[in-house]
């Protein structure tokens, strides 16, 4: 800071404007000096002043310095002071002016400045407390921070064993699936083998189905005719029971006749050969009824045949 100015430093810069012709101001005084207040400069130039009469005095006291000239120089020094002294305070008036307005400003930007101390007194209380505030929610973030690095530690070491655990499981899945990949290729093939022979065995019992189909309608062909020829047998054993039957009669009556009569050997005789003829002629009825029997076996086969079909159509629709 600058330090304060002195009675001399004014009185000298005072008489340097005087010897370059120039009104001593307070605003040249403190331009020369740098610093200064304006009241100081204003007092201390009101000093100078003052000082200047009496060494003016002085010098018209010298004893070499004519009456005339001393008269004359006196009667300008007047004039010069009286002017200076106009001018002087004119501008006083105008420093005070100037000063006056200083203050007013210098009021103005107090209040100013008291106004924005007092907003800054209060935004330092608010920023205090704000700062307060950003402590405890530092300390709380930098516990939570703490809480998750350890939460942190922990899920990295969840997720290195959750890792782990996967690769042993993708192992595990990997050997899984190629088992699976073989068993099903063993079942695939199994099941096209296993359908190689239903299909196998499909055709074959078609064929053996078409040949039974056949047999069965030569069968029914043959039992046809062997129905007729066992409606037309048994119309013949019909036929020869009820000649037997008359033949017996005819026997009988015979066999009473020849107990009566014992002339009649050659009667007899015919009797006797028309019984055997009849017996003969039964036995043959028998024979054929007992082939007839046989035949009708067929039938029995031809069931069992329809049935395998029937077995046959149902695999062949699953």
């Amino acid at each position: 800071m600058p330090k304060g100015i002195t009675q001399e430093q004014v009185n000298a810069v005072a008489d340097a404007l005087v010897t370059a012709s120039e009104r001593p101001t307070v605003e040249k005084i403190r331009a020369q000096l740098g610093t200064g207040s304006p009241n100081t400069v204003s007092r201390m130039l009101e000093t100078w002043r003052g000082a200047l009469a009496t060494r003016l005095g002085q010098v018209l006291a010298l004893p070499d310095v004519p009456a005339e000239a001393g008269q004359a120089f006196a009667e300008v020094w007047r004039l010069a002071v009286g002017h200076a002294e106009s001018l002087a305070q004119a501008s006083l008036a105008q420093e005070q002016n100037a000063l006056l307005a200083a203050q007013t400003s210098l009021t103005q930007e107090r209040k100013i400045w008291e106004i924005a101390v007092a907003e800054a007194q209060g935004l330092a209380q608010s920023a205090g407390q704000a700062r307060e505030v950003a402590e405890t929610r530092l300390a709380d973030v930098q516990r939570l921070v703490e809480q998750q690095a350890g939460q942190l530690a922990e899920l990295m070491q969840q997720r290195d064993g959750l890792q782990q655990r996967v690769d042993q499981l993708a192992e595990a899945f990997d050997t899984h699936k190629s088992v699976v990949t073989t068993e099903r290729e063993a079942l695939a093939a199994h099941v096209r083998a296993v359908e190689d022979r239903a299909h196998a065995e499909i055709d074959r019992a078609r064929e053996e189905t078409k040949t039974l189909q056949a047999t069965l309608r030569q069968k029914e062909q043959e039992t046809s005719a062997v129905a007729s020829r066992l409606e037309t047998a048994v119309a013949s054993v019909r036929a020869a029971e009820h000649l037997a039957t008359e033949q017996g009669a005819r026997a009988k009556t015979l066999e009473q006749q020849l107990a009566r009569m014992d002339g009649l050997p050659a009667a007899l005789i015919a009797s006797q050969r028309a019984l055997q003829a009849a017996t003969r002629r039964e036995s043959t009825l028998q024979t054929k009824l007992d082939k007839l029997s046989k035949v009708s076996k067929p039938n029995a086969i031809v069931k069992k045949g329809n049935q395998r079909q029937d077995i046959l159509q149902e695999r062949t629709s699953d």
